[in-house]
């Protein structure tokens, strides 16, 4: 499945994930998304060993606060005003649908590279309103749809399916277990650009004990906060370069596909049924999965429809949105850095194989296929 012009990875990193009002709740994007940026050029520098002039920044974001957050930071990352920047909302698959941006830019011809992420800060997001009305969020559907708020779909998702709550805790708890392991080993610490005094994604561990203790969200219901990911504050920012640099992540096919708005949480089961159609692979040629965790329900769901088993350990090996947290616009691109650092950071050989993907509000997912290159 090798192509000559499929853009490469060489450079991931992104900021620790800050629970929303904890330690990065004063930062705004720019300020989140700048320093992670500048990170990454530098390693990408190492890479090349020359100065990498960057053709444009393109980064996820859901929530604002407007003013085009990409162009924003490339500015604040110290780019040059000659370095221009878009923003990409395809909500929780913002980011990684920016790093298929920037791929497709590279391989439609133009092999300047780009900085391509997400970020997403949850504590300075504005109050939306109209005619002075507030409220939570936009619709993820038109009239006429079902349109429910992610904890309902969630809900519903787990009553159709008849995943239990010991499933979901059980789920919940091996993502910390798993996240707390990489954590006192290490596996985080390249990958991160601390911010604020934080060091580390905040929420590691925070309702692992508590669990079976927690009250349900809903009443008769099995969703509980525990087994709901916690919204973050955070930014990731990858390198793309044309092909024929090394070491790094090629980037072999991508898809984005549609659902039921009804069921958003197994959007990200057709993206990956579609992207390893595309790439003509099967799920046994995957070495290593990062699917985003919005909910213990909706994460099993998607790995019932595509056959995985929940302790399979190709699957979010050092745990996954459940511990680290959920800073919506930037998710899509931790899920690529993870990647990056389980795969060429640890030495994966050439020809190694990793998935991203995420479900979206209002019925879609997305996934990417990624290859070691060495």
């Amino acid at each position: 499945m090798q192509a000559d012009n499929d853009p490469v990875i060489i450079a991931a990193r992104r900021t620790p994930i800050g629970t929303r009002g904890r330690a990065l709740a004063r930062l705004r994007v720019e300020e989140l998304a700048s320093p992670v940026i500048r990170a990454a050029l530098k390693d990408a520098e190492a890479v090349t060993g020359a100065p990498v002039t960057v053709a444009d920044v393109i980064l996820g974001n859901c929530m604002g606060p407007g003013g085009n957050p990409g162009r924003i930071a490339a500015l604040a990352a110290g780019l040059g005003h000659e370095v221009p920047g878009a923003t990409v909302d395809r909500q929780c698959g913002s980011g990684l649908a920016a790093v298929l941006d920037a791929a497709a830019a590279i391989r439609a011809g133009d092999r300047r590279m780009r900085v391509a992420g997400g970020v997403e800060s949850a504590s300075t997001a504005p109050v939306r309103s109209v005619a002075g009305v507030a409220y939570d969020r936009a619709p993820f559907a038109p009239a006429g749809f079902s349109d429910p708020g992610m904890l309902q779909a969630a809900e519903d998702l787990a009553a159709r399916d008849g995943i239990s709550r010991a499933r979901q805790d059980a789920h919940a708890a091996r993502s910390h277990a798993r996240a707390r392991a990489a954590r006192d080993a290490g596996r985080f610490d390249a990958e991160l650009v601390p911010l604020a005094g934080l060091r580390h994604d905040d929420a590691i561990g925070g309702a692992e004990r508590l669990l079976p203790r927690l009250p349900a969200l809903f009443p008769s219901g099995t969703l509980t906060a525990g087994t709901s990911t916690r919204i973050g504050d955070g930014a990731a920012a990858l390198v793309l370069a044309p092909a024929g640099l090394a070491p790094g992540l090629a980037i072999r096919a991508s898809a984005v596909v549609g659902c039921d708005p009804a069921l958003p949480g197994i959007g990200a089961a057709g993206a990956i049924q579609a992207v390893l159609e595309s790439a003509g692979l099967d799920l046994a040629d995957i070495d290593a999965l990062e699917i985003v965790e919005a909910f213990a329900a909706q994460s099993l769901a998607v790995l019932d429809r595509i056959g995985l088993a929940e302790d399979d350990p190709r699957l979010t090996a050092d745990g996954g949105a459940l511990a680290l947290g959920h800073p919506w616009g930037a998710s899509g691109a931790v899920a690529v850095v993870r990647l990056f650092s389980r795969l060429v950071r640890a030495g994966a050989p050439a020809g190694t194989r990793g998935i991203a993907a995420a479900s979206i509000g209002g019925g879609m997912g997305i996934a990417a296929v990624l290859e070691v290159v060495r």
